[in-house]
């Protein structure tokens, strides 16, 4: 496994991230703690979830899965750098309207209290904000997360989906107190999501804040089963509404995969880990199998040629701002 910092923080990370989503929504119990206990042994150590993950009408259950992994005890807890999220709603009825998406210091307690509860766990290395919320004010957002800082319970704030101006503004209003601010960004990031690299990608960077990419592989379409898509699956229902030409990109990124010998899956991974500010992709595996092709892709290294004809198929918005558009 390789490891990296995260961001400008002096914490170490996997460059792998490993995604949780699906656990207790499409992966059972069991098969969450095989695929935990198989990710620390190949030394992935950074683990990414979210207080609303567990499936429709059960928000809230990935993190109790966690919980009861880490109670199993052998420095599982020890060994993995956490993070967490909060912004949507819990359904929770005792916050009456303060459950509402968004973000407060009041419901950033009460919603990091539950994960900890849920989690069986005293602190999470991450506190990520699952979405950028105009209506609250920096003040009052690092006045709570300092405030988490200093008793303990969090070591880093991180955002996700956040723009390259919420960066800024939020790294601004941090400088002003003195305070590390985000360390970092959640972002939708592939080879077919490439928008990033115009604004965000290279905010990030400047800044420091290290890039963790959601949906590297293209809600499926980087897989290589554009072609014969799994029945019932989340590609084959994507690939149902892809335009013709949409298709023949698929098919054609595909054939170029089979032609260097390397998995799609793999490429895309090891395509998002060559740009220098992406500290993770997160990936988010629903069998063991899954997990240990993914974990794969840190053997592949695309030299230049393959590099070039990856951009010939997915070609970005042309390089960052301004210069993408102007001279």
């Amino acid at each position: 496994m390789q490891y990296t910092y995260l961001g400008r923080s002096g914490l170490r990370v996997s460059r792998l991230c490993l995604g949780t989503m699906n656990f207790g929504a499409t992966t059972s119990e069991k098969d969450a703690f095989a695929i935990m206990d198989k990710a620390l042994e190949e030394g992935i150590t950074f683990f990414d979830t979210a207080n609303v993950y567990g499936g429709e009408g059960h928000r809230g259950r990935t993190e109790e899965i966690i919980g009861r992994w880490f109670a199993l005890g052998g420095a599982r807890r020890e060994s993995v750098v956490l993070a967490t999220k909060a912004y949507n709603t819990m359904g929770n009825s005792e916050d009456g309207p303060n459950d509402a998406r968004g973000l407060s210091a009041y419901k950033i307690r009460r919603h990091l209290q539950a994960s900890l509860k849920r989690l069986q766990t005293d602190h999470v290395e991450l506190y990520q904000m699952h979405h950028v919320d105009r209506s609250v004010s920096w003040e009052e957002l690092w006045g709570v997360y300092e405030a988490l800082v200093d008793s303990g319970v969090i070591d880093y704030v991180g955002s996700s989906n956040f723009g390259a101006r919420h960066l800024c503004y939020a790294q601004g209003a941090a400088d002003k107190r003195n305070f590390l601010g985000l360390v970092s960004e959640q972002h939708k990031y592939s080879l077919n999501c490439r928008l990033p690299e115009l604004e965000l990608l290279p905010a990030a960077e400047d800044l420091g804040i290290g890039v963790i990419c959601w949906s590297p592989l293209g809600g499926g379409l980087l897989s290589g089963s554009v072609g014969n898509p799994a029945e019932g699956s989340r590609s084959a229902r994507l690939v149902d509404h892809l335009t013709p030409a949409e298709r023949d990109q698929g098919q054609a990124y595909a054939d170029l995969c089979q032609e260097i010998g390397a998995p799609p899956a793999g490429v895309a991974l090891a395509w998002l880990l060559t740009h220098r500010a992406v500290t993770a992709p997160i990936i988010g595996p629903r069998t063991l199998d899954q997990l240990v092709s993914a974990i794969a892709c840190l053997d592949l290294s695309l030299d230049s040629d393959v590099m070039d004809r990856l951009d010939n198929l997915f070609p970005g918005p042309g390089g960052e701002a301004p210069e993408a558009y102007a001279w």
